[in-house]
């Protein structure tokens, strides 16, 4: 059972938080898929690694965006 938050937590805080919690579950996933490698036991081509690593990078690619292109950064269009 996960604990309770602070109840006055700051946006700092909370982000801080909530952060470190899912980006180690993305890392932990991340071994999971790792394990998935082992030859003895699964088999697998080159098109079905390029298959899984494009999605990861792409998704990838969306998140880290969504951390640099914010609304303060938008270039309004003007004539």
């Amino acid at each position: 059972m996960k604990p309770k938050p602070p109840i006055n937590e700051s946006k700092s805080d909370k982000f801080k938080r909530l952060a470190t919690q899912r980006t180690n579950e993305v890392i932990n996933k991340l071994h999971v898929l790792g394990n998935c490698s082992n030859r003895s036991i699964y088999d697998y081509s080159e098109e079905d690694i390029s298959k899984i690593f494009n999605a990861v990078e792409k998704q990838l690619k969306e998140v880290k965006l969504k951390f640099t292109y914010t609304k303060r950064n938008k270039k309004e269009f003007k004539l």
